[in-house]
């Protein structure tokens, strides 16, 4: 039996996407591959996650078979070893051999062992990695905190706009309560998904395990941008 200081480990189905999953974060899906189809309406029944983890490089997703005189296998996916566990919260057929699904972020996991079964759904052992602390963000991080508010702020009121209009409104918060907002974890995550940042930054950011650091990183990030002041001193324009 696990002492409550050891790692816990569960074996989860693995879904390799070229995108970072973030805890909290909104992942939408439309599954047509055979390989998780089965997969995500059996998790779906059963109220099971599944594992989410970034392909490295110029992977695909979608399953290509492997060319060669063996035949019968896939193409070797090659993917991050922190991931994050996805929990299902809707799903819909619109029609045979297709699913919509919208699933949202859990807990961060590392990688300990991974398969890839006859028909390409990947299978892994994973680690569970402990939730992120509750930090406050520092008086000198403030300033992510409220320009993510001001943010949802400014798309609230322009959807409101449309709608008085009677525009159609297709478009959607960027962020989804509850919000954190005296979370550095919660702030670092959702700033990550929202700032244009390579693939392979925005994995290296949600692979860390301090959510102080991973905020403080942010904030580089938004001056870098010009989306925040310079430390020490007010924006300066030019």
């Amino acid at each position: 039996m696990n002492s409550p200081t050891s790692p816990v480990r569960v074996s989860l189905p693995l879904f390799p996407l070229p995108l970072v999953l973030f805890p909290d974060g909104a992942l939408p899906l439309r599954i047509f591959e055979v390989r998780y189809l089965d997969m995500i309406a059996r998790h779906q029944r059963e109220g099971l996650p599944f594992g989410v983890v970034c392909l490295d490089g110029a992977g695909s997703e979608v399953a290509r078979p492997a060319i060669g005189p063996a035949g019968g296998g896939f193409v070797r996916e090659r993917f991050a070893p922190i991931g994050t566990l996805a929990r299902i919260d809707a799903l819909e057929r619109p029609q045979a051999g297709l699913l919509h699904v919208r699933c949202t972020g859990m807990q961060r996991f590392r990688v300990c062992r991974s398969e890839q079964q006859r028909y390409g759904l990947w299978v892994g052992e994973l680690e569970l990695l402990a939730d992120d602390a509750l930090v406050a963000p520092p008086d000198d991080l403030a300033f992510a905190r409220d320009a993510l508010v001001a943010l949802l702020r400014q798309v609230e009121e322009s959807l409101a706009l449309s709608a008085r209009r009677g525009e159609p409104v297709e478009a959607e918060l960027p962020l989804h309560p509850p919000y954190r907002w005296d979370d550095c974890g919660w702030l670092a995550n959702r700033w990550c998904e929202i700032l244009p940042l390579e693939l392979q930054q925005k994995q290296r950011l949600m692979a860390i395990d301090s959510p102080l650091l991973r905020l403080e990183l942010v904030g580089d990030a938004l001056r870098e941008l010009r989306l925040a002041p310079p430390p020490g001193g007010e924006r300066r324009e030019g």
